[in-house]
This record gives C-alpha cells, sequence and structure tokens, in this order.
C-alpha cells in the first residue's frame, strides 16, 4: 500500500480478543481493568462515533469483578474476564431489543441462545451496538438513535446493519463483537471498517429465540481485527438451541486458523448476480481485489477468473427479506414510529407471504445444485471445480453519511444494490462466507474482499483467511486516533 493508504500501529492500541484472553489467563491484567477502559473508551468516543445504543456499565463491572475473582481461584474459561459487544437485535437480559427502531420496548426476560454461550464462555457484554432499522440497509443511521460513523472517516458509514458492532471493534472500543448477517450485515461493515467479518453456515450459530430468522437469510457472526479473534469468537457462540430447526455439525474455527489450506482452486469473479442496475466494481475496489487475487497466486493457489451460474435468485431473495422485514414490523407496538421504507417493506412482505414465500424458499435447494456446480461440477465433465469463490464484498467504498436520507423504498433499494450486489446470495444458500480486509481507496476508505464457500466449508475458508492475513497484515493499520474529515473516495 502507497504511504496515503496506511496508518500505522498506534501505541498503546487495544489489545484483541485472544490477546485479552492470554493476558488475564496469565494474570497481567484483570477483567476489571478490560471492562472500566473498555467503558471509558466507549463513553469518550459516543459523540462521534455512537456506536452503542445501549451500555451495561453496572452489571458489567460487577460482572468484571465475578470474573476476577474466578480468574484468582484458577478457573479458565476461552473468554472468561474479556469484554465484549452485541448487536442490538439480540436479546440481552434486562434490556430492551429495538433492532434500530424508536420507541418503547420491554425489557428482554431471558438471554439469547448467542449471548448465554458469550456468558458462558466467560465474556462481559458491556453492551449493545447500534444497527439500523430491522437490519435492512447497509448504513447505520435512524432517528431512534442518530448516525454511526466510521472511525476511518467520520464523514462515511461504517456500513449496516451491523455498523455499530464493526465500528466498535474498528476503533478499539471493544476487541471483538457479534453481528448478524441476513445480506451482507457482517460482511459489508467489516469491508467498510476494515475487519474480519464471518458469515458462518446457517444454523452455526443459534438465532434463538427465533426459529428461522428473517425466513432463513439471517445468521449471527463475528467481527473482529484478526482471523484469529473472529475465530475465537465463533468457536465461543457456535452451537444450537433445543429448538432450532438448523443443526450443522460442530466446526474448530481456532484451529482451523492455525492451519495450512494447502493448495486451492480459487475462482474470481467479477460480475453480481442479475440486478438490472448495471453494477460494476469500482475502480479501486477492483483494484484492491485483484491485488487480494495476486496474493493468492503468489501464496500458491491457482486462481482463475470464473462465473457463478446465479440464475434468477433476486426471486427468491425478495419474498424472503421483506417476508421477515414484514414479520418483525408487525410485532412493534407503535407501527407510526417506524420508517416509511420499512412501512413500505411490510406491505410488500406481506403480499409476497404464505405461497410465494413457500415457492422461494422450495428453490433452494436446485439453487443449492446451480451455483454449487462451481465447487462440485457433474461427474465425468472433466472440470476439477474450485474450492473457494473470490469476490469483492461491495462494489463501492463506503458511501458518505447521509446518501440515502430522504429516499424513496425504490430508490434506497436500488442504491443499496448498486453500492452492495455481491453479498445476499450466500444468504438465500446458506453458505458460509469470510470478509477479507483488501486494502484503501487513495482517501483512506477500506474496502473488502469475500472468500465464499460451499456448505460447511467454514474451516478451509478460515484457514485460507488465515494465510493471506500474515501474508498482507492488515491488522497492523488501525485509524486515526482522531476523527478525519471528509474525504473523496
Amino acid at each position: 500500500m502507497s504511504s496515503a493508504e496506511t496508518t500505522g500501529t498506534e501505541p498503546g492500541a487495544p489489545p484483541g480478543l485472544a490477546d485479552c484472553a492470554r493476558a488475564l489467563a496469565e494474570g497481567r491484567t484483570t477483567s476489571t481493568r478490560l471492562v472500566t477502559d473498555a467503558l471509558a473508551r466507549i463513553e469518550a468516543s459516543q459523540g462521534t462515533l455512537n456506536a452503542f445504543r445501549h451500555l451495561r456499565a453496572t452489571a458489567a463491572l460487577a460482572e468484571a469483578a465475578e470474573a476476577d475473582r474466578r480468574l484468582d481461584a484458577g478457573e479458565r474459561l476461552p473468554l472468561l474476564g474479556v469484554p465484549v459487544a452485541v448487536k442490538d437485535d439480540t436479546d440481552v437480559a434486562g434490556l430492551p431489543t429495538h433492532f434500530g427502531c424508536s420507541g418503547e420496548r420491554p425489557v428482554a426476560t431471558a438471554d439469547s441462545e448467542s449471548v448465554r454461550r458469550l456468558r458462558a464462555a466467560g465474556a462481559v457484554i458491556v453492551g449493545k451496538t447500534n444497527s439500523c432499522e430491522l437490519g435492512q440497509w447497509p448504513f447505520t443511521e435512524g432517528p431512534a438513535f442518530g448516525v454511526t460513523r466510521n472511525p476511518w472517516n467520520t464523514g462515511h458509514t461504517p456500513g449496516g446493519s451491523s455498523g455499530g458492532s464493526a465500528a466498535a471493534v474498528a476503533a478499539g472500543l471493544v476487541p471483538a463483537a457479534l453481528g448478524s448477517d441476513g445480506a451482507g450485515s457482517v460482511r459489508i461493515p467489516a469491508a467498510w471498517t476494515h475487519l474480519v467479518g464471518i458469515k458462518p453456515q446457517r444454523g452455526r450459530i443459534s438465532v434463538h429465540p427465533h426459529r428461522d430468522a428473517f425466513q432463513g437469510l439471517t445468521v449471527n457472526g463475528p467481527l473482529a481485527r484478526t482471523v484469529a479473534d473472529a475465530a475465537l469468537l465463533l468457536d465461543a457462540v457456535a452451537g444450537a438451541h433445543p429448538d432450532d430447526h438448523h443443526r450443522p455439525p460442530a466446526v474448530q474455527a481456532s484451529a482451523a486458523a492455525r492451519r495450512d489450506p494447502g493448495r486451492l482452486r480459487i475462482a474470481l469473479a467479477w460480475r453480481p448476480p442479475l440486478t438490472l442496475t448495471g453494477t460494476a466494481p469500482h475502480p479501486h475496489v477492483r483494484r484492491a481485489v485483484t491485488e487480494i487475487a495476486e496474493a493468492l497466486a503468489r501464496l500458491g493457489h491457482h486462481v482463475e477468473e470464473a462465473r457463478p451460474r446465479y440464475g434468477l435468485i433476486g426471486l427468491a431473495f425478495v419474498p424472503r427479506a421483506t417476508a421477515g422485514i414484514a414479520e418483525l414490523a408487525a410485532l412493534h407496538p407503535q407501527p407510526a414510529l417506524l420508517d416509511p421504507r420499512t412501512r413500505s417493506a411490510l406491505r410488500t412482505g406481506t403480499r409476497l407471504g404464505g405461497r410465494i414465500v413457500r415457492a422461494a424458499r422450495e428453490r433452494e435447494l436446485r439453487q443449492h445444485r446451480r451455483i454449487g456446480a462451481l465447487f462440485h461440477p457433474a461427474r465425468g465433465s472433466g472440470d476439477p471445480g474450485f474450492d473457494v469463490l473470490l469476490t469483492p464484498t461491495t462494489a463501492l467504498p463506503p458511501p458518505p453519511i447521509g446518501r440515502f436520507d430522504g429516499l424513496s423504498a425504490w430508490r434506497t433499494d436500488v442504491a443499496i444494490t448498486e453500492a452492495c450486489p455481491y453479498a445476499w446470495p450466500w444468504n438465500v444458500l446458506g453458505w458460509p462466507g469470510i470478509n477479507v480486509p483488501a486494502g484503501f481507496t487513495p482517501g483512506g476508505l477500506p474496502v473488502g474482499a469475500q472468500l465464499l464457500g460451499p456448505s460447511r466449508s467454514e474451516e478451509r475458508l478460515i484457514s485460507l483467511a488465515a494465510q493471506l492475513e500474515a501474508d498482507r497484515r492488515w491488522f497492523e493499520h488501525r485509524p486515526p486516533a482522531a476523527p478525519r474529515a471528509a474525504a473523496r473516495p
């Protein structure tokens, strides 16, 4: 990268997730210190970044003190005493789950399964991060909580809908955070804030108390600065609730992050699925993803341009996505407070529910076979197939704050499709993907690349991402200490 694209590593920068866990286990710090420092950073940044909707300052400090007692007594757990954050679509007992919406909501009476597993691993949840309304858009702005800003450049969005989690991790407020991904909502903000973001296989992390969030599109996933940290968080929260419908076999993400991936065949795809917007990757995005492809080739992998057979996969995505929005919007106690675009999606989702959405879901097996032929071609075809698909994560660098203000529902959908056409097909398929940092625009805005795989391929993707990270060393670059003025992409 050029000197204009680097920021270096800040002296005294907060440690990562694995570093925190190690320091606690070795007695080199305390949970009380880590949590106190995290809360102080959050409070100091809230007026600028606005990453959090709710803080648990008193409860988190009490839990940190208890973690210190357990550590002193010799107890060891993967995340015992480590501060983390979760997105505000996730139930944390004692806090409301607003999911980006205005109005009053009752406090949750129980933790979601992912939070229960975080607590079982010993983590201290310091708060809940901002999300756009019902997770619909790749920006994190709204009248309920204001504007969440990108720590690399506060004139730009960190993405969405897990924008609060991404901003919090990128700025070093917490070492890692949980987000959710229904159309790229982990991978897009990871791309736009220079993070590793994992969208796991459907069912890998429970979405309970939901059985099938957003008609099977949405999964929970980690955001972190390194592959090892993202893998550690994935290991901590992975697993099914007894009521869960999807139950993939367990993976060992942290072990995969330490393993050589072997020599892989990697397909590079520039063309997104049909969206009728004429979208193509921005030149800065194309340059950055090309550099990732060249790095993979240098590491010994076979990289070749290819075209996945997406077909008309959007016809399956739209009914499922809008039906999911309609299901949640219908539960809001004050629907008049919802964004007009949400109310439009509610009407569309209601019309496309029932028989239409069932038909959309029934197409999934055919979509698995058609798109899966990239990885598993027909016998006797002579085609060896690919192990991994590489694409841009987004077509554009992070848009400026307010880019989507005042747009109609239709114009918003067109604008976000132009910006983010690459991520959502893997939500329809339910397969795993990872955003890896791909570099920066000349103006210093982060962009990302996706490593995508077939069903249950997290371990391969994690191993490949870790190998790429060792070569690219993206974790050495952090946002500037002081907020930057808006810059051109």
